[in-house]
């Protein structure tokens, strides 16, 4: 149980992505009736636009986009990897151009940490540089040292601004360290003892879902995550579906974000208890069946898949707010059931049942 500012999280938590204040096609009530525990931003995508000031002054995110539960805000690291061409990175930080104007812009683990305060979020997350893949030996070792130095200035940056927020009335916020390192499990391990010397609330596990083999994944968690503290949350970013969840948990994970399930919905894939279901494929169109029959979200107790599908063959709007209400509903669901399973102490059996009627396909 994580106790944050605005509620506390149950875990194995799934986070819903809203990248730029809002979970895409869904509206924060529908997120209330979902009863989604936290939700998450992203501070490049709001730096550019609306602005990080703009938003402070409606009371952070919370005020801005009227949402009462817990945000946790990612830094931005993993966007400013993404745009290669359009950035530099230097032991100050990323120098980089707007995807949207080509304004030139820097980050620094100092204006990241200004940027996240100003958000407001209950949990923010330290400026990492996201190793690509693949990477060599030593590129992992000097992006995971950086990485390192960061944190040791995005905490520093933190402390000062948590103490000027904490005297103004305003509600703490959870700095959580990025563990890097590639592949590379020696050098995931040394991220990881770096860190947790920081003594920080909270530990995530980034640069996977880059590009590796699921293998090396599943084997870079087993190396990872015994060296985080037990006792404090412990954050797989940007990962995944379902079976990575499962697998995630099953090694120790608490967290989890992705923009699998609402991605997918918008391109007509949803999830169900027995795999994906593609609502274009033709196989849909005379179904009078509903698109999973032992789910009881809206979608699935009021629509068909004939319908379903007709909504995605004809671009209504409608069918993407269906869909990604489902797949939420499902993400959020499976996480639930995990948690009853590790209280009951079932965990394994209720994990085999699963993946024996649930086919990746």
């Amino acid at each position: 149980m994580l106790h944050t500012p605005h509620g506390d999280i149950e875990t194995p938590v799934f986070m819903p992505v809203g990248t730029q204040a809002t979970v895409k096609t869904l509206s924060q009530q529908d997120l209330l009736t979902l009863d989604a525990p936290i939700i998450l931003g992203n501070a490049y995508h709001l730096y550019l636009r609306p602005g990080h000031e703009r938003i402070e002054r409606f009371g952070g995110l919370h005020g801005f986009m009227n949402w009462p539960r817990p945000i946790l805000t990612d830094s931005g690291g993993f966007q400013v990897f993404s745009l290669q061409d359009l950035r530099k990175i230097t032991e100050d930080g990323v120098r980089f151009k707007s995807h949207l104007d080509g304004s030139a812009h820097l980050f620094t683990p100092e204006s990241v940490m200004d940027i996240e305060h100003g958000l407001g979020a209950d949990i923010i997350m330290a400026f990492d540089e996201c190793t690509p893949y693949p990477a060599t030996e030593q590129y992992a070792r000097d992006s995971m040292e950086r990485t390192q130095r960061w944190a040791e200035r995005c905490r520093r940056r933190h402390e000062e601004l948590q103490g000027i927020q904490v005297a103004a009335g305003r509600p703490p916020q959870a700095l959580f360290g990025i563990v890097q390192g590639g592949v590379y499990a020696h050098l995931r391990q040394q991220s990881a003892r770096d860190l947790v010397a920081l003594d920080l609330p909270g530990y995530a596990i980034g640069g996977l879902a880059v590009g590796e083999p699921r293998a090396d994944m599943l084997a870079t968690l087993e190396g990872t995550i015994p060296e985080l503290p037990p006792h404090k949350p412990r954050y797989l970013m940007g990962v995944g579906l379902p079976q990575d969840l499962i697998d995630g948990v099953s090694r120790g994970i608490d967290m989890f974000d992705c923009v699998i399930p609402t991605r997918n919905a918008r391109n007509s894939t949803l999830f169900t208890s027995t795999g994906r279901v593609r609502m274009k494929n033709a196989m849909h169109a005379d179904d009078p069946a509903p698109l999973d029959a032992a789910c009881v979200c809206p979608t699935c107790t009021t629509y068909h898949r004939g319908y379903l599908r007709h909504l995605f063959q004809t671009n209504e709007i409608l069918g993407l707010h269906l869909a990604t209400y489902h797949n939420i509903h499902f993400f959020l669901n499976l996480m639930r059931q995990m948690r009853s399973a590790i209280v009951a102490g079932c965990f394994t059996d209720w994990r085999r049942t699963f993946l024996a009627t649930y086919q990746d396909r």
